[in-house]
């Protein structure tokens, strides 16, 4: 385990849910953090909460041009892309292409532009690059469209992006995070709506039984960040019962 004070740590999407809790907590740590995030108005009122601690900067994380200005200005040590679309609720023959491809266009363009980009400048031997993800994933997600395909592909890319670390020997970690439902975020709270609904239990029930606070995943990634996940883990699953690695 290795410790993050002092650590440069860019947390895209870094302003509410996932991305925000795992600010606070690297902060906790000691990192040195800068939140990134598309939305100034959640950035302003972070940045009003956390004070001289946080470091904000406004952009689009699937921006090629902006993530890598924001890298190599940055040169952080570590990076977690936590920024994703709330994906419609919705049967598969009720959605167009473009809500469909909502996550595709979003959650996957960011992460492929992060990892090509970190790859090319390339970041420092010894970074670290995680890509938040979704149990949906594994588990698939029949009433968000392209979501659990899009979850999927973060999967992939980590993966891929490793390989091409490891042949090219720079030094650099990728490492996808598959949570499941969150409480305490928009995806989760309409995802345990519906599908609770469907298997008969409320929303709560439904989320007591398979739901993660957001506490827990920020301190996943925490532990991911510190070394405490295994060299040959390519992506790990947060549920109730902890952090499970996946192959």
């Amino acid at each position: 385990m290795k410790s993050l004070k002092g650590k440069s740590v860019l947390v895209i999407g870094g302003s509410s849910g996932v991305g925000k809790a795992t600010v606070k907590a690297l902060i906790s740590e000691g990192a040195r953090v800068t939140a990134v995030a598309h939305g100034a108005d959640k950035l302003q009122a972070l940045k009003a909460e956390m004070g001289d601690r946080l470091a904000t900067i406004h952009g689009d994380a699937t921006d090629s041009a902006f993530v890598e200005r924001l890298l190599r200005e940055q040169s952080p040590d570590l990076v977690v892309l936590a920024a994703g679309v709330a994906p419609r609720m919705a049967r598969v023959d009720e959605f167009d292409w473009e809500s469909f491809s909502e996550a595709w266009n979003g959650d996957v363009k960011a992460s492929f532009v992060l990892v090509k980009q970190t790859l090319t400048l390339p970041l420092r031997p010894g970074s670290t690059i995680v890509l938040v993800s979704s149990g949906a994933a594994v588990d698939g997600s029949p009433l968000s469209g392209g979501y659990a395909g899009a979850k999927r592909m973060q999967w992939f890319l980590a993966s891929y992006g490793q390989k091409v670390s490891d042949a090219k020997k720079l030094g650099i970690r990728m490492l996808a995070m598959l949570p499941r439902p969150i409480d305490g975020t928009t995806i989760g709270a309409r995802a345990a709506e519906v599908y609770g609904k469907i298997n008969g239990i409320t929303a709560e029930a439904f989320m007591k039984r398979i739901g993660v606070s957001l506490d827990n995943v920020a301190s996943a990634i925490v532990t991911a960040l510190d070394g405490g996940v295994p060299a040959e883990t390519n992506a790990i699953m947060v549920s109730p019962n902890g952090i499970e690695p996946l192959k």
